[in-house]
């Protein structure tokens, strides 16, 4: 069964940095994109960053220069390094697996986890 499992969210204050870990199991982990999305407050689920199971990264115009994705495989876990994190940051943030091997920039997942939520306030 393919369980993918977020942690690292919480309360941030404008500027500030938080680190999201995902952990995954019941897959070859190294065979598949990884991605993280999220969704606002009344919002549509909006595709954040993902990363090719050989390392290339991609990213969101609006997130681009502020965040960085990486993987380790050996511990099949993925991560989002969330830096100067804005206002417009704020919401519930998914791990998503890709349907295979490459980022399908803004494609649904095949399956995604609880989500970890973000929240920004001074």
């Amino acid at each position: 069964e393919v369980q993918l499992v977020e942690s690292g969210g919480g309360l941030v204050q404008p500027g500030g940095s938080l680190r999201l870990s995902c952990k995954a199991s019941g897959f070859t982990f190294s065979g598949y994109g990884m991605n993280w999305l999220r969704q606002a407050p009344g919002k549509g689920l909006e595709w954040v960053s993902g990363i090719s199971g050989g390392g290339v990264e991609y990213y969101s115009e609006s997130v681009k220069g502020r965040f960085t994705i990486s993987r380790d495989n050996s511990k099949q876990e993925a991560y989002l390094q969330l830096n100067d994190i804005k206002i417009d940051d704020q919401g519930m943030y998914y791990c998503g697996r890709s349907w295979g091997l490459n980022i399908v920039q803004g494609q649904v997942p095949a399956q995604r986890g609880q989500g970890t939520q973000v929240t920004v306030s001074s």
